[in-house]
């Protein structure tokens, strides 16, 4: 009899963007949401100052994924489009879906109007035999479970 609810492992994941598997990555940092705090002072009826704090301005930290560079362009196509100045066609929805062990859906955050805001290499390096990684950093508007 299970004790309680097992933890999600985080290994098993795809990135979806307009309903395509774009690539395989290997990591995904950045998934975040924040509202701003607003300290509302006041003094009350008895002359006591009173501190409210309210919520303000929403916002979402950029997504950055990794992967192994291969030979598909897709990042860097999509990227184009952003430094083209071809923004409007370059905003696309997407989706980071997690799998539990059996292979099944168990979690999915839909990303809104997001587009590549940087996209790098890294590892180069004379001698290494390390995997070349490419990095591509998502801005976005809303990050939420689904």
């Amino acid at each position: 009899m299970p004790i309680g609810e097992d933890a999600i492992a985080g290994f098993t994941f795809k990135i979806e963007i307009d309903g395509q598997v774009i690539a395989q990555f290997k990591e995904v940092s950045g998934m975040e949401s924040s509202r701003e705090v607003i300290e509302h002072r006041e003094n009350n009826l008895a002359g006591k100052e009173v501190i409210k704090k309210l919520p303000g301005k929403k916002s979402w930290g950029d997504i950055v994924l990794k992967r192994g560079v291969t030979d598909n362009q897709v990042v860097w196509d999509w990227h184009k489009l952003v430094m083209d100045g071809k923004i409007d066609e370059a905003r696309k929805n997407g989706s980071i879906v997690l799998y539990d062990y059996a292979g099944g859906e168990t979690g999915r955050w839909n990303i809104t109007n997001c587009w590549p805001n940087k996209v790098s290499v890294t590892g180069l390096q004379a001698g290494s035999s390390d995997v070349l990684v490419e990095e591509m950093t998502l801005a976005h508007e809303g990050l939420e479970p689904a």
